[in-house]
């Protein structure tokens, strides 16, 4: 009779902490999730900045109003590369008479600056 109730005790122990750790686990995950989505915005925000800064350099130095993304990134370029965190993609052409870029597509949806 002893060995049924250890049994039982022990079986409630085991179901108390998978609770546990279940409950757990179901706060953590949308954390993370938000903690992953803010780093990745963070990210493309970063990049378009690097674009807009350079693309203003380069409008400058050039005394041109348009200047192609592959003119600013590449391993020889002022941009070595761009980190595509969230499969983003960026403007073709940068106008000096914009206002606004934009990083379109992606798990973030369009990302934009204004330089």
């Amino acid at each position: 009779m002893k060995k049924a109730k250890i049994r039982g005790a022990i079986l409630f122990e085991l179901i108390t902490v998978v609770i546990i750790i279940a409950l757990l686990v179901a706060m953590a995950v949308p954390a993370y999730q938000k903690v992953r989505i803010t780093s990745q915005n963070k990210a493309i925000t970063k990049n378009l900045r690097m674009i807009a800064k350079f693309a203003d350099h380069y409008f400058l130095q050039q005394g041109v109003d348009t200047v192609a993304v592959a003119d600013l990134v590449g391993p020889d370029k002022p941009i070595q590369s761009l980190n595509v965190v969230a499969g983003e993609t960026y403007p073709i052409t940068v106008y000096s008479h914009d206002n606004q870029l934009v990083a379109t597509g992606g798990a973030l949806g369009d990302i934009s600056i204004d330089f």
